[in-house]
């Protein structure tokens, strides 16, 4: 039994164990012996390097006689070239400053022509009168050690490798992200005769397909559709239904449907596709038909943030689309269209809730419509492009604030009549 502070005493009267005659031979080891026989190398030269003592261990983890050493070789001589150099440059200058040296790694040639990685220490000692008379040298296998450092080089360097390859794969990633992404988002808008338009789209992250879509489109008879919405969830799965979402709203324009009849096909087209597992979405569409000097919009939302309207006159309003749910989550969904006029420095504004809910840090902690109506009310009167550069510095001042996609898309009536127009290249 053993105390905290070691062992137990023994009782009184009771005998020691006793040692067994071939355990005190042992004991009885001369030191010479120890000093051959040592689990370490052992050496010394004199001051010259000359070998005058090496023990059996290190003779024999280099193959080598005592006859062929002593007196005959230097330390050095025992040294691959590399370790050579290193001696003479480094190692015995500083033993011969300092009288002590300890913990260098090198490499032994071994008589059969392999190398053995040792690490060494190595002490001056002196006479009586303080002259350096011999160098002790103890000679460690480093075999062992080295191995591991081997592995450990190597798993690191595969670490490495493992990490460029994965930034690799990423940037394919992204850029086959980037160009899909662009693929459900038009080239550019068209010009549209009579209005100004400019659109923009915040990705989110580069390596995960966003859900947000908006066109701009002709119809023939100088008439345009546009839509702007959010698909729910994200990644291809996402992608997929937004490819969806954009055919079906394209096409049930295209044969002459109003904007309430449009979102009504495209909820029964998602409720179709994705039965089982709906997959809805918030969508706002719309027509622009130019009526002498103003330009009439009919637009309907399904479910999606309130459309914002800049006045010439420098006011900013929401436009109420009462009725609209979620597009593609309920068989009995119903749309309502409203109407409203673009009249000359007037802007129509719609976007997606990665705008409103942007969270900026304060205690309301998402920035919201409130914020959304001032900051719009600060700029009106303004063109679509000077709305849209504004907004891109907001969406940038909110930093890590903006988590989600944003798809921004405005249209607006120049102020003067007869000024130049254009499709601004969606961004």
């Amino acid at each position: 039994m053993m105390s905290g502070s070691g062992p137990a005493p023994r009782p009184p009267g009771e005998a020691w164990p006793r040692i067994g005659t071939d355990v005190t031979a042992l004991l009885e080891d001369s030191t010479e012996e120890l000093y051959e026989s040592a689990p370490c190398g052992y050496l010394s030269t004199l001051m010259d390097g000359t070998i005058v003592k090496v023990n059996k261990t290190l003779l024999g983890w280099l193959g080598l006689s005592r006859e062929e050493v002593v007196n005959r070789r230097h330390f050095a001589d025992l040294l691959t070239v590399g370790g050579k150099l290193y001696h003479e440059t480094h190692y015995a200058p500083l033993l011969g400053m300092q009288g002590h040296a300890g913990g260098i790694a090198l490499e032994m040639k071994v008589a059969d022509g392999s190398r053995l990685p040792v690490l060494i220490t190595s002490a001056v000692k002196r006479g009586t009168d303080g002259r350096p008379l011999l160098i002790r040298t103890t000679v460690f296998d480093a075999t062992d050690r080295r191995a591991y450092e081997t592995e450990l080089l190597r798993a690191r360097r595969a670490a490495e490798e493992a990490r460029r390859q994965a930034e690799a794969d990423r940037e394919q990633l992204r850029e086959a992200l980037t160009v899909l992404q662009q693929s459900l988002l038009p080239a550019g808008l068209p010009k549209v005769p009579g209005v100004q338009t400019a659109a923009y789209y915040h990705t989110a992250s580069p390596i995960q397909l966003g859900g947000d879509f908006y066109d701009l489109f002709p119809l023939g008879d100088g008439r345009f559709a546009f839509f702007l919405g959010d698909i729910c969830g994200k990644g291809p799965q996402a992608a997929a239904a937004t490819s969806l979402v954009r055919y079906t709203l394209r096409t049930a324009a295209l044969h002459g449907l109003g904007p309430e009849a449009v979102l009504a096909t495209l909820n029964s087209a998602l409720l179709e596709r994705y039965g089982g597992d709906p997959r809805y979405c918030t969508a706002v569409f719309g027509t622009l038909e130019p009526t002498g000097r103003s330009v009439r919009v009919l637009l309907a939302s399904g479910g999606h943030p309130p459309a914002l309207l800049l006045r010439a006159d420098g006011r900013a309003e929401y436009l109420p689309t009462p009725g609209g749910l979620l597009v593609g989550a309920f068989p009995d969904a119903s749309f309502t269209t409203i109407s409203t006029a673009l009249h000359h420095g007037d802007t129509l504004l719609l976007y997606t809730d990665g705008l409103t809910e942007a969270r900026t840090g304060e205690k309301s902690g998402l920035y919201g419509y409130d914020a959304l109506r001032s900051f719009a009310t600060a700029l009106a009167p303004a063109d679509p492009r000077t709305v849209i550069d504004a907004l891109i510095r907001l969406l940038v001042g909110f930093g890590d604030g903006l988590d989600d996609d944003t798809a921004l898309l405005a249209l607006g009536r120049p102020r003067r009549s007869g000024a130049a127009l254009s499709g601004t290249p969606a961004r």
